[in-house]
């Protein structure tokens, strides 16, 4: 009798990803392996394996399936409810423990923990969205706010609003936030005027500009770090 393999348990050893997983660090997985773990089963004459390479395959990458509709990820074969419920719990997850090291009321003082909360919050989008983490005095973070949504290759950015949103969250210091869909975090002339214009403006109220941070495909860059505040 044919053995028809679908599952992790069901595949060699060496071929399973959460034992390479505990052997080698998640950062040792492709992206396909990390996928076929949350996803668990495949169905018949398919391994998990293979539904996870596929569904990246369709979609064209990590990102662009995580951003698909419920409707398109549920209807692909082999998955369903219960696995697309698994993947929009998992990224809640890591939204909300990347959120946990702002909400214990401490300083933000490590741009490590800040570059990946905003790759998190802004790396999703394929169009242009501008956020501000409002601060109080101490640093600590009193709201993350998205205030503005463009096209994909900009959005506009009102400066009043800013300053409307910083005096009602009696905010002392902001840190602004901008992804780039094209991938390339590099800034752009416009994100350097606007910048100037909004730490102005915001120096009339007494806010202080922290930073700056764009979100690229593979990096988030720092106005602060590259001498431009």
């Amino acid at each position: 009798m044919q053995i028809i393999r679908t599952g992790l348990r069901d595949l060699p050893v060496g071929e399973r990803p959460r034992e390479k997983l505990l052997k080698l660090g998640a950062q040792a997985l492709t992206d396909v392996e990390l996928l076929s773990i949350f996803l668990r089963t495949g169905i018949r004459g398919k391994t998990v394996l293979d539904i996870a390479r596929e569904l990246l395959d369709k979609f064209g990458g990590l990102r662009a399936l995580l951003e698909a509709s419920p409707e398109e990820i549920i209807d692909f074969p082999g998955m369903g409810v219960a696995k697309y419920a698994q993947i929009r719990a998992t990224l809640e997850l890591t939204d909300r423990y990347l959120r946990a090291g702002f909400d214990r009321g401490e300083a933000i003082t490590d741009p490590g923990i800040t570059r990946r909360y905003l790759k998190c919050k802004l790396g999703r989008y394929t169009r242009e969205v501008f956020a501000v983490m409002f601060l109080d005095n101490q640093h600590r973070l009193i709201s993350y706010e998205e205030l503005f949504f463009g096209t994909i290759d900009g959005a506009s950015v009102h400066p009043r609003e800013v300053v409307i949103r910083a005096l009602q969250n009696n905010a002392a210091a902001v840190i602004f936030a901008h992804n780039h869909p094209s991938g390339v975090a590099e800034p752009s002339q416009a994100d350097q005027r606007i910048t100037d214009r909004l730490k102005s403006a915001l120096l009339l109220v007494d806010v202080r500009v922290l930073d700056h941070m764009i979100v690229g495909e593979g990096e988030v860059l720092s106005f602060a770090e590259r001498g431009l505040l």
